[in-house]
């Protein structure tokens, strides 16, 4: 297990002026492997190239769930990288499927725990509830000297559910992080303290709620994680 590098993309806010941010997210792992692509594909790429990104280094893209905040960046990255290998699950729209293998990407769909590169991993599609509906999301899972890291897109399944199923694909492993959305934003605050309280007892020792977690669930996080918070923003690089 070497080290890792993550990249944060995009997102709502930045560590610095001149960089795009908005709805969604969308994290670099390794400089190879890109995670969700954000609402705007324009703003992705204006950013990968602030950022000195390569995007020729880029082989895969993992998207967490079929909205557009998540995959609106994907169709400027596969006309700019034809060829790469895009995981899904196979709960996503036949639109999405169909647009996706239409730029001559190379369509993945995952129902289980997969290795997708060395040391990273990707959950398979976890069942979760949008607006009284189904939807599928599924979470990148990359192991690290300190222990696994956990990548969220939304966590529509429910944020403890999503950590819970990696601790029973990865059994007797630590959890050293866990960030991205964590969909607390309606959550009021006595819904929202008893779950970064549970992130204490389940022995996660840093916490970096982002997107639709919502600004008073990040400052609860903020409040109890204390110098382990992690504020995720555009131009931050997370070397674990």
């Amino acid at each position: 297990m070497g080290k890792i590098k993550i990249q944060i993309l995009y997102d709502k806010e930045s560590i610095r002026k001149g960089l795009r941010t908005g709805w969604g997210v969308s994290f670099l792992i390794n400089e190879e492997i890109l995670f969700d692509t954000g609402e705007n594909g324009r703003w992705l790429l204006d950013n990968m190239n602030k950022l000195n990104v390569n995007i020729r280094k880029i082989s895969s893209v993992v998207i967490s769930h079929d909205h557009w905040d998540h995959t609106g960046g994907l169709w400027h990255v596969l006309k700019e990288r034809e060829g790469l290998r895009v995981y899904a699950c196979p709960g996503f729209s036949q639109e999405f499927k169909k647009k996706v293998r239409g730029l001559k990407g190379e369509l993945i769909e995952l129902d289980k725990v997969t290795e997708i590169s060395d040391d990273v991993f990707v959950t398979g599609e976890i069942a979760g509830e949008y607006k009284g509906g189904y939807i599928g999301e599924q979470s990148a899972v990359i192991k690290t000297g300190r222990g696994l890291v956990i990548v969220t897109g939304c966590s529509h399944p429910g944020i403890i559910k999503i950590v819970s199923q990696v601790k029973k694909d990865f059994p007797g492993m630590k959890i050293y992080m866990v960030f991205g959305g964590f969909h607390l934003l309606h959550k009021s605050e006595a819904e929202v303290r008893p779950i970064a309280g549970e992130f204490k007892e389940l022995g996660i020792e840093k916490a970096g709620p982002t997107h639709c977690t919502g600004d008073g669930a990040q400052l609860i996080f903020s409040q109890v994680y204390k110098d382990d918070y992690i504020p995720i923003k555009v131009g931050l690089v997370l070397e674990v």
